[in-house]
């Protein structure tokens, strides 16, 4: 017998529509620990029952997707659960594009998928601001792994390595795994891609307001110093810490309206005012990591329209967020120096002989 698992179901709906008793459903969801991830049935998955001749329970199966399923097994009167996944194959590929509008677009034009496409943003958003920086003619390769089920792509894998062109400036990234699982991106000489802060803490529309010694206000129709970037963006657009920090201050401030202070540090300081909310597990005193959202995009204070002011402040004294120099991460451990060059060493000469490929046939066709 076999149910997917449609809007609004749940595992008593299933077993009513399937003839089975409530009993049987406490009993199995109840067997053990593992059983009772059946509560968190979603739309799409399916639901296969086994009964015996005497039409007596033998066997469940959730089939999360085709590659990972939940089984509960009868094995003379005893349930057992094992959650069971299905090995895949892995291919490294490689893809290359040119930027002819936006990195999105650009990307999606040459196959990649959403999450490819996040990723590659992701590596390089330390070096490169997506949303200002990248110019027509600007090209990025990338080597990636493909995951096979039955010999064909069932889904993507991690970007291996990648190379982003950008205004003529070529930035290089290989990912590497040290012997205890962690993983990150490094340039070639072993330097992390990931810098201390992000260069933006909202996906923004535009920027309405630079950083200026000097400005007539919106509101007020004076000239005063504009301390930080205003970053557009629709009411409700996550906002995120730049940095690992502690929370100082989470509360309405003057014109600044519902604003988070972070404290980075004993050098580094960043604000992000007029906040429609905070997130809730965000309190003052809070310990945040890099990219943890910490509100949302509102209108509070003095605004004229929803957007994020962001400062970022180095010992007290303000710097320009967008150009500010922003302090590195830990480069590759030294004890792993050797085996990162061995093991990115091809990948970075196949990533180049990919990235002047792209370059020939760019010239060629004139671009």
């Amino acid at each position: 017998m076999e149910e997917r698992v449609g809007d609004g179901d749940s595992l008593a709906l299933i077993f009513k529509r399937l003839g089975l008793s409530p009993g049987l459903l406490h009993r199995i969801v109840n067997s053990s620990e593992e059983a009772k991830q059946l509560a968190n049935i979603r739309p799409g998955q399916a639901l296969k029952v086994r009964l015996g001749e005497d039409d007596g329970f033998r066997e469940l199966r959730l089939i999360y997707n085709p590659v990972r399923q939940l089984r509960i097994l009868d094995e003379e009167g005893e349930l057992k659960a094992q959650t069971v996944s299905q090995a895949l194959e892995t291919r490294t590929a490689q893809i290359s594009g040119s930027i002819t509008d936006s990195l999105y677009q650009s990307a999606q034009r040459v196959g990649m998928d959403d999450a490819l496409i996040m990723e590659l943003a992701s590596i390089f958003a330390w070096d490169i601001n997506f949303a200002l920086d990248i110019r027509s003619g600007d090209r990025f390769t990338l080597l990636y792994e493909e995951r096979l089920l039955d010999g064909k792509k069932y889904t993507n894998g991690d970007i291996l390595a990648a190379e982003f062109v950008n205004r003529g400036r070529t930035v290089r990234a290989v990912r590497y795994e040290d012997e205890t699982g962690q993983a990150n991106y490094f340039t070639p000489d072993g330097k992390s891609m990931r810098k201390a802060f992000l260069r933006a803490p909202v996906d923004f529309r535009r920027i309405s307001s630079k950083f200026k010694r000097s400005r007539l206000h919106p509101v007020h129709g004076v000239k005063r110093p504009h301390r930080g970037v205003d970053y557009a963006a629709a009411v409700g657009t996550p906002i995120v810490t730049t940095g690992d920090g502690k929370v100082v201050f989470r509360g309405t401030k003057g014109g600044y309206g519902k604003t988070v202070i972070i404290q980075h540090g004993s050098q580094y300081s960043t604000l992000y005012g007029h906040m429609s909310r905070y997130n809730r597990k965000v309190k003052s005193g809070s310990r945040v990591k890099q990219g943890q959202v910490i509100g949302y995009v509102g209108a509070t204070g003095v605004a004229t329209g929803a957007h994020l002011h962001y400062e970022f402040r180095v010992n007290g004294a303000h710097r320009n967020p967008l150009t500010v120099k922003l302090p590195a991460a830990e480069p590759i451990a030294s004890k792993y120096q050797k085996d990162f060059e061995t093991k990115s060493a091809p990948l970075l000469a196949q990533l180049a002989l990919a990235g002047n490929t792209l370059l020939a046939q760019a010239e060629q066709s004139g671009e």
